[in-house]
C-alpha cells in the first residue's frame, strides 16, 4: 500500500493540485494531510481517487473545513491514529515538539507523521519512522514545496519537490 503525505498547503491551490496530481501518478491508496489546509476551498482537490485523512493545523480556523473534508474523506481533529496495511500511524500537526518526540519515542507507532515546521524530515528512531513532508516554502525552512510517498510494505519514503 502506498500512502501520500502532505502538510502546510496554506490555501495555495497550485501546490495542492500539484500534490494531488503527483499522488495520482504514484497510485497512492490514501493521502494524509498533516494540517494547515486552512480554508475549505483548498481541501476540495483532495476529493480524488484515494482515501483522504486530515488533522487540524494551527491555521485551520475555518470550522467549515470539517464539513468540506468529511464530504469525501475523514477529518480527525487534532490527532489521528490510523491502522493502514497493518501499520500503526500517528498523525499530528506538530505544534508542540515535545508531543511529537513523545509519539516517536513511545514505540507505539510504525510511523509518526507531522507538519508545522515546513521542513522535510525522515528520521528513524527505534522501530518508528518520523516523517514531515515539508510544506509551503517559508523563510528559514525548505526552499521548495515537498510531499512524501510512503510504501507501507517496504517502509521506503520517497520525498519529491513539486
Amino acid at each position: 500500500m502506498k500512502l501520500g503525505v502532505v502538510s502546510d498547503t496554506h490555501d495555495n491551490l497550485d501546490y495542492v493540485e500539484a500534490a494531488v496530481s503527483h499522488f495520482e501518478s504514484e497510485g497512492v491508496d490514501a493521502v494524509v494531510h498533516c494540517g494547515d489546509i486552512v480554508a475549505p476551498f483548498s481541501a476540495a482537490p483532495f476529493d480524488a481517487a484515494f482515501d483522504f485523512h486530515a488533522v487540524r493545523g494551527n491555521n485551520d480556523g475555518e470550522w467549515a473545513l470539517r464539513e468540506a473534508v468529511e464530504s469525501f474523506g475523514t477529518y480527525h481533529d487534532d490527532f489521528a491514529h490510523l491502522t493502514l496495511d497493518g501499520q500503526e500511524i500517528a498523525v499530528y500537526h506538530g505544534t508542540e515538539a515535545g508531543l511529537v518526540d513523545a509519539l516517536v519515542d513511545s514505540g507505539t507507532y510504525d510511523f509518526v507523521l507531522r507538519g508545522h515546521t515546513h521542513e522535510r524530515v525522515v528520521e528513524h528512531r527505534g522501530k518508528t519512522t518520523h516523517i514531515n513532508p515539508g510544506g509551503l516554502p517559508i523563510p528559514g525552512a525548505d526552499d521548495e514545496f515537498h510531499v512524501a510517498v510512503v510504501d507501507l510494505d517496504t517502509g521506503n519514503v520517497a520525498s519529491r519537490s513539486l
